[in-house]
């Protein structure tokens, strides 16, 4: 993700930090809403897959024919599909499904606690230190605004699993491509991880029928604009700077994105679609992103292995 400037001249490390942060934060915040549209009149499953997969290849020609990249190895395409697994079908997958039943602000609501589970899948799955009283505390303080959210009559309880499940594979994805054996080039991991991730998720939605109820005369003008806005903005931009910022700053600062997130798309989801917020959700919401912020706070990035 390296920029240049008119000038020719790189930009610094720290402006390359601050873009792709502002990419993160404000890019994904609109994805929720954008989702939503999508999913009005196109296949949930289908048109997330073909999302990725379309971006994922535009990415892969690009790293491989103008950066001249080398071409990736078998376990390198192992890799890539199974983080493309957790990351999309599990992760995104689940969240454009239950945005059929949940609003795209409390959506991103739930997807905020994906800090949580890093944090604890980092202790358990690569054997860091015990995390500290502050984390313990956040940790706690996050589930407590889950529990708010999940509370009878507060969501569809069906939605509320399918988020869930979807925060923690999204974590098992992020923390497991730390480790994993892929190419070197982010550009290149990043297409790799998109067109394995589109597949799975086109091949989840022939299995749900959704290829039986795929009607393009129904599509409407605002779903095919917002499909297109996931592709170009959401996947192409979102999604790269948010892989380079997993490598470059770690795990712990680059899931700080859930805690600016779900504002942007409560806002939008108010503003555009509207979108209600009840007393519970917001006192809810607040404690998530407390919670949030005293992890990132406390929680020490584990160091990477030499050699």
């Amino acid at each position: 993700m390296a920029v240049q400037s008119n000038s020719n001249q790189p930009i610094s490390r720290r402006t390359q930090i601050i873009i792709a942060f502002g990419a993160v934060y404000l890019i994904w915040g609109s994805t929720y809403l954008a989702i939503r549209f999508t999913i009005e009149t196109l296949p949930p499953f289908l048109s997330a897959g073909l999302r990725f997969l379309l971006a994922g290849l535009i990415l892969y020609a690009f790293a491989r024919y103008k950066k001249k990249e080398s071409a990736p190895t078998i376990k390198h395409w192992q890799s890539a599909f199974i983080i493309g697994g957790f990351l999309l079908l599990g992760g995104n997958g689940c969240v454009v499904w239950a945005e059929r039943i949940v609003p795209s602000g409390l959506a991103a609501l739930f997807i905020a606690v994906t800090p949580l589970w890093m944090v604890l899948l980092e202790w358990c799955w690569h054997e860091t230190k015990r995390p500290s009283m502050g984390v313990f505390i956040g940790i706690a303080i996050g589930f407590f605004g889950v529990w708010l959210l999940i509370k009878p009559g507060s969501i569809d309880l069906s939605g509320a699993m399918l988020l869930l499940f979807a925060s923690l594979s999204w974590a098992t994805g992020s923390v497991y491509s730390r480790k994993a054996d892929l190419p070197q080039s982010s550009f290149l991991s990043t297409a790799m991880q998109m067109i394995g991730g589109g597949i799975l998720l086109m091949v989840m939605g022939v299995v749900q029928g959704e290829i039986t109820r795929f009607h393009v005369m129904n599509f409407s003008i605002k779903s095919i604009t917002a499909w297109a806005y996931l592709i170009m903005v959401g996947s192409l931009l979102g999604y790269t700077a948010y892989l380079w910022l997993l490598k470059n700053v770690g795990v712990a600062r680059a899931s700080t994105y859930a805690f600016v997130n779900p504002i942007v798309a409560i806002f939008l989801g108010w503003l555009l679609a509207g979108e209600k917020l009840s007393a519970q959700t917001a006192i809810a919401g607040i404690f998530v992103l407390v919670a949030v912020i005293v992890i990132t706070i406390y929680h020490k990035e584990p160091e990477k292995s030499k050699g």
